[in-house]
This record gives C-alpha cells, sequence and structure tokens, in this order.
C-alpha cells in the first residue's frame, strides 16, 4: 500500500502599512494600504514567496481590495 501525506501551509505577513482613506464595510474600522507578503510551504519547505499590495482594515483584518 501506498500512502501520500501532504503538509501545505500558506502564511501571511504585512510588511509594511500606511493610512489610507475609508471605511470598513464590515465592521466600520479605519482602512490601510499594506505590502504583503505570502509564503506557501510544503513539508516546511518554501516553494513560493508572493509579494502584493492591499487595502485591508485596521480593526477587524479583513482585505478590502487586493492589487496583484
Amino acid at each position: 500500500m501506498v500512502y501520500f501525506c501532504f503538509l501545505v501551509d500558506q502564511t501571511r505577513k504585512v510588511r509594511r502599512s500606511k493610512p489610507a482613506a475609508g471605511t470598513c464595510s464590515r465592521c466600520g474600522g479605519g482602512a490601510s494600504v499594506a505590502d504583503m507578503k505570502t509564503c506557501t510551504r510544503f513539508c516546511y519547505v518554501p516553494f513560493y514567496s508572493r509579494s502584493w499590495r492591499a487595502i485591508m482594515c485596521t480593526f477587524c483584518g479583513a482585505i478590502l481590495k487586493s492589487y496583484h
């Protein structure tokens, strides 16, 4: 018998952020423009990394708009 075990995780980190005009449509909190970095790992070995910019809520952390 052959068993396959795949362990994949993805982390999202905020590298920089600055305040932006507007409010969150979900909770009413303030908005900020953030430079994000997403890293995907397979069996603890990083194999994909991507940097992108997003407008996110400073209170609840929701991504309101993303720019890839």
